[in-house]
């Protein structure tokens, strides 16, 4: 008989349908079964070995929450009876019920060891405890996970003894993660702690991938992709990480209309063994990153969600470098502006949870652009990497491009600033999106990586956006900030910094960006998440870092809250 290896992750939901995903030690029936009557099933899927089920429930009312169990086979398997924390639910808020995302990044997710965790409380688990210590009271509709949900490259002492038992450590990739099979531990470690579990069990999750996920650094340049492609373990990495990443987290990102309509999930179900679709599909995305979409739209009511793969989606020739391909990038313009023009009527779109705009209003009140890797950094970090890409392209010759890549490998030089063509495009875009009578209230760029949290309001010269645009990162959710992380980002937000960051800019012949940003909060250093919560045209930003208290029990504590819209 079938058990429960991993899960339940409650994934998609929206007014009348969700996703629940499971992980099975067996073929079976999987079985998701509501208090109120909805329901669904769906048989398992193998890769590798493993079996999976992604389970649709038809029939849910909307504004409601209904309890659920999991079922294989017909036997119930979730909640365990022995649980401790209240039952999962199914919650479908309608619009009147406002919005409230939660969203953050870097998460390793390695056990306490001797019952002291190294790099402090993680704040998953703590939300997942005051969550749970009040089953009725305000909750994340959606939790967004930016990137890096486990750590191929950095391992857990654990991990590590367990794959020493499998291959020789001392062979590459070393104690790094080399197959399929170990990224499956990776996900067993990260899902299976019981904060975590129930609380992906009971808040929708959407993810997207950043480096650490396959490895640090990940597409950082031409001739970085070239040097690990001469090894002769990279191969294997990328496409366990890209299969693993299909299997784990893209799957759930989609609506049950997606998934019926994707070819690969199709070819996968329908074979006894989908390994072999899903190796063929991640060696193609390999050889042609522009044959795949990573990226994905969530509408809720009248909040676009747009999740933006700025990974495996980049150009790196240096000739032509950008972050986003030419698909890539028209797809993101298509999806922002689906719906923006329209000022003599209702609005119309694709996607789900659809809201009617009604006459002079667009698609959508608020505007949310994911993205692992923020838009704006600190003014001294954005020069450098401008300056790094200049003379990595040739600006200063030959000598000095070997120089910037060895500094841009060396500093993690790689985020948007160090695409400037790509920066200079998503900063026309997000002006062109929030300007006009169909503006939204707000536009928001969501992100992690940089193991801190700020937030940056840009301005451009000639031109003021009626929405409030702002860049929201928040990062990590669990993981380690060095001393070196702490000092160079709070001198990088300086005055000072700011003048050297210029004057290393001229050096590259850098043109001065056409936007301009300043910091109105922030840095913050910590584990922490940060939650919108979005209600009719109005939106309100609270950071929460988690923390001991001196009785030893781990508790959010607010940080900073603020408007950023106010009702009109």
């Amino acid at each position: 008989m079938a058990g429960l290896r991993l899960g339940p992750l409650l994934r998609y939901a929206d007014g009348s349908c969700a996703t629940v995903w499971v992980e099975t030690s067996g073929p079976c029936t999987a079985e998701v079964r509501c208090a109120d009557g909805a329901r669904g099933t769906s048989g398992t899927f193998r890769v590798a070995g493993h079996h999976y089920a992604l389970v649709p429930v038809d029939g849910l009312t909307p504004g409601t929450a209904t309890e659920y169990e999991v079922l294989l086979d017909g036997v119930s398997v979730w909640p365990p009876p022995d649980s401790r924390f209240p039952p999962s639910v199914i919650a479908t808020p309608t619009d009147d019920d406002g919005m409230r995302v939660a969203f953050g990044s870097c998460r390793w997710a390695a056990p306490p060891a001797g019952g002291k965790d190294p790099v402090g409380p993680d704040a998953l688990d703590t939300l997942s405890a005051r969550v749970a210590a009040d089953p009725g009271g305000a909750r994340p509709d959606v939790l967004l996970l930016l990137g890096d949900q486990v750590y191929a490259d950095e391992v857990s002492d654990a991990t590590r003894q367990w794959i020493s038992g499998r291959r020789d450590l001392e062979r590459p990739p070393g104690d790094q993660v080399a197959d399929y099979e170990e990224y499956t531990r990776l996900y067993y470690e990260s899902w299976l702690d019981p904060e975590v579990r129930w609380l992906l069990s009971t808040v929708p999750s959407c993810m997207i991938f950043d480096d650490h996920d396959v490895v640090d650094d990940w597409n950082t340049s031409a001739a970085w992709l070239a040097d690990m492609r001469a090894t002769d373990w990279w191969q294997e990495r990328l496409l366990s990480g890209l299969m693993s990443y299909w299997v784990y987290q893209q799957l759930g990102n989609l609506s049950p209309d997606e998934l019926a309509a994707d070819p690969l999930y199709a070819a996968v179900r329908e074979t006894p063994d989908g390994t072999a679709a899903l190796r063929a599909f991640a060696a193609r995305a390999d050889a042609d990153p522009a044959s795949v979409r990573w990226s994905y739209r969530r509408d809720f009511g009248r909040t676009r969600l747009l999740m933006v793969d700025s990974r495996a989606a980049r150009v790196l020739e240096e000739d032509r470098r950008t972050m986003l391909d030419p698909g890539e990038a028209a797809w993101l313009r298509e999806q922002i502006m689906d719906g923006r023009g329209d000022t003599d009527g209702p609005a119309t779109g694709s996607g789900t949870g659809e809201g009617d705009a009604g006459a002079g209003r667009g698609a959508y009140d608020h505007l949310l652009i994911g993205t692992s890797l923020p838009w704006l950094l600190p003014h001294l970090v954005h020069d450098v990497e401008a300056w790094n890409s200049a003379i990595c392209g040739g600006e200063r010759g030959a000598r000095w491009a070997r120089l910037g890549e060895r500094i841009r490998r060396g500093a993690d030089l790689e985020h948007w600033s160090a695409f400037p063509s790509s920066f200079e495009a998503l900063g026309d875009l997000i002006a062109e999106a929030g300007t006009g009578p169909g503006a939204p209230a707000t536009v928001s760029v969501l992100s992690g990586d940089v193991h801190h949290a700020y937030v940056a309001e840009p301005s451009w010269p000639g031109r003021t956006p009626d929405a409030r645009v702002a860049q929201l990162t928040c990062s990590p959710v669990h993981n380690s900030v060095p001393l070196s992380i702490r000092l160079g980002f709070r001198f990088g937000w300086s005055a000072t910094a700011r003048a050297l960051g210029r004057r290393i800019a001229r050096h590259g012949r850098c043109a001065p960006p056409t936007v301009s940003w300043r910091r109105t909060g922030g840095p913050w250093f910590g584990n922490q998440i940060m939650t919108l919560t979005l209600r009719g045209r109005s939106a309100r930003l609270r950071l929460e870092q988690a923390r001991a208290n001196r009785d030893g029990a781990h508790v959010l504590r607010t940080i900073t809250d603020r408007e950023l819209a106010q009702p009109e």
